[in-house]
C-alpha cells in the first residue's frame, strides 16, 4: 500500500471545514428551506465582512471539494491498475453508496447535499479516465464549454427574470407561513420539490466533471508530491491564482446577483489552485505546524465531517431545532463557523485515536468488503 500524500488529508480536511463556512449562511440567514430570495437579500446587503468571508469561500471550497475528488478517483484507478483489476470495477459500488448517502442526506438533513451530484460525476468520470489522457483532454475541453454554455444560459434566464420584477417594489421573499416548521415538514418539502432542489445538482455536472478531470491531470501530473517538479507545478498554480483568481473572486463585492453568480460559478476555480498553492507552500515551512494535524484529522474523515456539520447547523439554526435561523448576524455567524470546525475536529481526532476510522468511513468500507467478498464467492 502506497504511503498517504499528507497534503491531500490536509487540502481535504481544509475544503471541508470551508464548505461550512459557506452553507453556515444559508443555515443562520434563513432558518429553513424553500428561503433563496432572502439569503439573496443577505447577501446583497450585507457587510463588508460577510463580503470578505464570500469571497475566500463562497464557491471557492466547492471548486476545491470537487477536484479533491478527482484526485481520489485518479487514487483509486492506479490503485486497480496496481493491482491487476478491471476498471471501473468495484468503484462503481463506491459511488453507489455515495449516491444513496447523498439522497439520504438530502432528505433528512440539508437541501443543498452535493454528494448525490458527485455521485454521476464519479460515474462519468470513471469511464472518461478509462480511455486515457487524450480521452481525459477531450472530456475536460467538451464538460468546460459546456458548463459555460450553461452558466451563459441561466444568466441570460436570470437576467430576463429580474428586468420584469424590476419594478415590483413590494416583492419579498417567500413568507414564512409557507415554511415547514417541523423536522417531518421539511423531509415532505424536499420530496415534493424534489426537482426544484436537485437544480444546482444537476446544472453544475458539467463544471463537476470539468475539476474531477483537473484533478486527475494534477495528480498525474505530480502537483500534490513534495518534489521539484510539484513545487514548479505549483508555483503555476500560485501565480495563476494571485493574478487571475483573486482580481476575478474580488468581484463579489459587486452588488449585482449576475456577478455573484459567475463568481461562483466561473471564477472560483482560479482562487482554488491559488488554496493549493499556497498551503502546500505552508506546509513545506511549518511541516509541524499543530493546525495542519488538525486538518488532517478532518481530511481522513472527510464524508464523516460533511454529514456531521450539517446536522449540527440542522439542530442549531432550523425551527424544529434550536431555531436560531433568521435571529442571528454575521459575527455570531462566524463564530459558530469557529465553534463547530473545532468541535468537528476534536471529533475527528478522537475517532481516529480510537477507532482510526470515520464512522460513514467504515461503513462505506464494510459495504464494499461485503459486495467483494459476494464476487469472490
Amino acid at each position: 500500500m502506497k504511503e498517504r500524500i499528507r497534503l491531500l488529508d490536509i487540502l481535504r480536511g481544509f475544503a471541508i471545514l470551508g464548505t461550512l463556512g459557506t452553507n453556515i449562511w444559508f443555515f443562520g440567514y434563513s432558518g429553513e428551506s424553500f428561503a433563496t430570495d432572502q439569503i439573496a437579500y443577505e447577501y446583497e446587503n450585507g457587510s463588508v465582512i460577510e463580503s470578505i468571508v464570500l469571497m475566500l469561500v463562497y464557491g471557492k471550497m466547492l471548486s476545491l471539494l470537487t477536484m479533491m475528488f478527482g484526485v481520489g478517483l485518479e487514487l483509486k484507478y492506479q490503485q486497480s491498475l496496481r493491482k491487476n483489476k478491471p476498471w471501473p470495477g468495484t468503484y462503481l459500488w463506491i459511488l453507489l453508496f455515495l449516491l444513496i448517502e447523498g439522497f439520504i442526506h438530502f432528505a433528512l438533513v440539508m437541501e443543498y447535499d452535493v454528494l448525490m451530484s458527485y455521485a454521476v460525476t464519479g460515474f462519468l468520470v470513471a469511464f472518461i479516465v478509462r480511455g486515457g489522457n487524450r480521452r481525459i483532454k477531450k472530456g475536460m475541453i467538451f464538460s468546460g464549454i459546456l458548463h459555460l454554455v450553461v452558466m451563459s444560459m441561466l444568466m441570460v434566464f436570470s437576467f430576463s427574470e429580474m428586468e420584469t420584477e424590476s419594478d415590483d417594489q413590494n416583492s419579498e421573499p417567500m413568507l414564512e407561513e409557507q415554511l415547514p416548521v417541523t423536522w417531518i415538514g421539511q423531509v415532505q418539502e424536499r420530496f415534493e420539490y424534489f426537482l426544484l432542489y436537485r437544480e444546482e445538482a444537476i446544472f453544475i455536472i458539467p463544471m463537476n466533471t470539468f475539476l474531477f478531470l483537473l484533478g486527475v491531470r494534477m495528480m498525474r501530473a505530480g502537483v500534490f508530491y513534495a518534489n521539484e517538479r510539484g513545487r514548479a507545478l505549483r508555483e503555476t498554480l500560485f501565480r495563476i491564482g494571485l493574478w487571475i483568481g483573486l482580481p476575478l473572486n474580488a468581484l463579489i463585492f459587486v452588488p449585482n446577483e449576475l456577478v455573484e453568480f459567475a463568481v461562483r460559478y466561473v471564477f472560483s476555480p482560479f482562487l482554488s489552485i491559488f488554496y493549493i498553492a499556497i498551503i502546500a507552500k505552508l506546509l513545506a515551512r511549518t511541516e509541524s505546524w499543530f493546525m495542519w494535524t488538525w486538518f488532517e484529522y478532518v481530511g481522513k474523515m472527510a464524508l464523516s465531517c460533511y454529514i456531521l456539520q450539517n446536522v449540527i447547523c440542522s439542530i442549531l439554526f432550523y425551527s424544529w431545532g434550536l431555531g436560531y435561523g433568521g435571529q442571528v448576524n454575521a459575527p455570531v455567524i462566524l463564530l459558530a463557523w469557529v465553534v463547530i470546525s473545532l468541535l468537528q475536529i476534536a471529533i475527528s481526532a478522537l475517532f481516529l485515536n480510537v477507532w482510526r476510522i470515520g464512522p460513514m468511513e467504515f461503513l462505506r468500507s464494510q459495504a464494499l468488503r461485503r459486495v467483494t467478498m459476494k464476487k469472490a464467492s
